[in-house]
């Protein structure tokens, strides 16, 4: 159906052009309208466009379903006594043929015979619904230019009514933009609910021990497993802190220097070459910490663990030979680099967004340029700095690729950066690859720990929020 949309855009054109053709006429005639000829067009546009963009919404939404009822309702008696996972395999296939790409299965007879004719019912029904919509979007277009051609009159407030609908647009925005966060919101509540009806909440966010079972044989209940969250917490918690204290500091510094002390030719080269850093995929950071940073750290250490050996850290040396190439310290560097242009790009903006007039007070009343930065600047631009960093906190929590090929998989309580971690997020996705089904807590425990996950930040939002709060009052 999606070739009906450029006929539909060129009868929207029409409309709008003969609407608001037909008010200028009206305007040359000596009839003084209430609004231009343009609105009236928009206004045609709208009344075009919308009825037939609604069927054709509707149509792809409902004929999925109808056009499978349908399907099924006519099968053969062969096909009807299939098993429901075979009978869907079944029509799957014949759509495919009657689509002229070959079956995904090999079927035996009778089926193998039955997929021809089914394939071409199936197409013929898909062709016919096809139809149907289009026809109907045709001629819900129609009726909504006929509407709208009878309402064309010089006192009409066509431009309030395109401006209504506009408002109705920006609502409709907003309200599928709220929904959408209820709906993430329910669904982790709902699925969470059922993880800890199983687990108790104490044990998911005190236990120190995660190993998520589930059954294996039909007369095993429930998972033998063990869901104790803290290791993955002490992970992202580790990773989040090495990644910021790379990207916090190096950030914040060269978004100072760009900002205040760097020439016009530096920083119109050096800012878009950070900024080119923000776009590069997290796929790429995790092959260079898995490929180049894992492997120099090992080395660095493992040389550091041979100096010490023998000697009166024999241990320590011992340790440190042990290192592999996955650890949390690489993660952390790595993700920290990345993060370095969230900060830099953000706090350059919001530094250059300071008034001029409060530099030059500070160096009116004799302060140097550093002093400017620390005493004016820093604390002028400090919500919007709060900002940058939230939004890297958030970034390097959220982060999954880096950490499964750096940091490794091992849910592991420590807080060393040299040991193999893993995250919240990494968790969640390792429990939610492949075909799962979702009434074991093995599974739903993803769901918990995306609940706690949506708290926790929940909570760093509030603090920052009340920490900008109280600098922007005193600064105010």
């Amino acid at each position: 159906m999606t070739w009906l949309f450029l006929p539909i855009l060129i009868a929207a054109a029409v409309a709008a052009y003969v609407g608001g053709r037909a008010m200028a006429r009206r305007r040359g005639e000596g009839q003084r309208p209430h609004s231009r000829p343009g609105q009236h067009g928009a206004y045609a546009l709208i009344w075009t466009v919308v009825p037939a963009l609604a069927i054709l919404l509707a149509a792809s939404v409902f004929s999925g379903p109808v056009e499978q009822s349908l399907t099924a309702s006519g099968a053969p008696e062969a096909v009807q006594q299939l098993e429901p996972f075979r009978r869907e395999a079944f029509f799957a296939d014949a759509r495919s043929v009657g689509a002229g790409r070959p079956a995904v299965q090999i079927w035996p007879a009778p089926y193998a015979e039955l997929l021809p004719a089914e394939g071409r019912r199936a197409a013929r029904i898909a062709l016919m619904l096809d139809i149907g919509a289009g026809a109907a979007a045709v001629l819900a277009g129609l009726l909504g230019a006929l509407f709208v051609f009878s309402q064309i009159r010089p006192g009409m407030r066509a431009r309030n009514r395109v401006e209504g609908w506009i408002v109705g647009l920006l609502f409709v925005c907003s309200v599928v933009a709220i929904l959408t966060t209820v709906g993430i919101i329910a669904s982790l509540v709902y699925d969470s609910i059922r993880f800890f009806a199983s687990v108790p909440i104490a044990e998911f966010l005190f236990g120190t021990q995660w190993s998520p079972q589930t059954a294996i044989r039909a007369d095993q209940v429930g998972s033998t497993g063990a869901f104790g969250a803290l290791p993955l917490f002490a992970g992202t918690f580790l990773i989040m802190l090495i990644a910021m204290a790379v990207a916090a500091p190096v950030g914040l510094f060269s978004a100072i220097y760009l900002s205040e002390y760097a020439g016009p030719t530096f920083r119109a080269v050096v800012k878009p070459v950070l900024e080119i850093l923000a776009g590069v995929p997290t796929v790429v950071y995790g092959f260079f910490a898995a490929l180049t940073v894992g492997p120099a750290f090992r080395v660095f250490f493992n040389e550091i663990g041979a100096m010490l050996a023998g000697g009166p850290l024999d241990g320590l040396g011992q340790y440190l030979m042990l290192v592999q190439n996955q650890m949390a310290l690489v993660a952390g560097m790595v993700m920290g680099i990345m993060l370095i242009p969230f900060v830099s790009s953000l706090s350059d903006d919001i530094i250059n967004a300071v008034p001029q007039s409060l530099r030059d007070g500070s160096y009116a009343m004799g302060a140097t340029k550093s002093e400017t930065v620390k005493r004016v600047l820093l604390p002028a631009a400090l919500p919007g700095v709060a900002g940058a960093m939230l939004l890297a906190m958030s970034r390097a929590i959220g982060e999954t690729m880096i950490v499964t090929m750096a940091a490794g998989l091992a849910a592991r309580l420590t807080l060393n950066p040299l040991d193999t971690v893993t995250t919240v997020t990494v968790q969640i996705v390792t429990l939610l690859t492949g075909d799962q089904e979702f009434n074991s807590p093995k599974t739903l425990s993803a769901f918990g720990l995306g609940l706690t996950l949506f708290l926790v930040t929940l909570a760093l939002n509030i603090i920052a929020q009340r920490i900008v709060q109280t600098y922007r009052q005193q600064y105010d």
